[in-house]
């Protein structure tokens, strides 16, 4: 659905009139710049005529009142504007559904040029702010493999919240002791975590005090679990293959044999 909605009876007005009134001030200070009709028109993305218009013209008031002026599409603009409200961005569709109403026009121009500026600030709507979930995979995933926007939108996350940058400082460093094998800072973190003003992650902390050394020796031996975990899940998907229809026997000797 179009963001954000109108109302039917002032949005479209206002929208135009703080268009033309923008459109106005920046034609007057690139001309003040020494910037030519042409050159304005291309930056701006206005026609020739349109920006001559605005740097000629004395009175901003006189364009924003000529851009409400009355046309034979203002009895259907709220109709249009409710159905951009509801969805209906396409312009042919809405002119088709007004002409049905008794819209004497026959092209869906006029239509176009009334949802332009629609267009233009449904566009310019700000992005929705990223999901939980986003920001968890991007504070626990290496800095290195971050795409350029994803990295751009964790730094706005951050600037914005001290506590989860604090977060991302210490889920950083507790990553490096895992692969750096540094247990001997673990104490160290611990106290960290202890200082700031996260409830979770202390609760985090107390657990690895509760199981102070097998966490110690997981992040300072260079064994692993690892191939241990992978034989148990290896002997679990062949007792489900088996389920129901085989002993422990036949299991054993699939085990051995695989």
């Amino acid at each position: 659905m179009p963001d954000p909605a109108l109302n039917p009876d002032t949005g479209a007005e206002k929208w135009l009139v703080t268009r033309t009134r923008e459109r106005y001030r920046a034609v007057q200070d690139l001309l003040a710049q020494g910037w030519t009709i042409s050159a304005i028109g291309r930056e701006l993305g206005l026609a020739r005529h349109t920006a001559r218009r605005y740097a000629r013209c004395e009175n901003p008031e006189a364009l924003a009142d000529r851009a409400i002026r009355t046309t034979r599409l203002d009895a259907w603009r709220p109709y249009l504007i409710s159905r951009w409200n509801q969805g209906c961005t396409n312009a042919s569709t809405l002119f088709r559904e007004i002409q049905a109403q008794g819209y004497p026009g026959r092209t869906p121009q006029a239509v176009r040029r009334f949802l332009r500026p629609l267009r233009d600030t449904a566009k310019a709507a700000p992005a929705p702010p990223p999901k939980p979930q986003d920001i968890t995979n991007w504070i626990t995933r290496h800095p290195g493999h971050l795409r350029a926007e994803e990295e751009q939108q964790l730094d706005d996350v951050l600037s914005r919240c001290p506590q989860m940058a604090a977060l991302r400082n210490h889920v950083h460093a507790f990553a490096r002791m895992i692969c750096d094998r540094t247990g001997t800072d673990l104490s160290a973190w611990i106290c960290a975590v202890r200082a700031g003003d996260l409830p979770p992650l202390q609760a985090f902390a107390d657990g690895l005090e509760r199981d102070w050394d097998a966490v110690l020796a997981g992040l300072t031996l260079p064994w692993s679990s690892g191939p241990v975990e992978g034989h148990v899940n290896r002997i679990k998907m062949l007792k489900r293959q088996m389920y129901g229809r085989a002993s422990l026997p036949l299991l054993r000797k699939r085990v051995l044999l695989s």
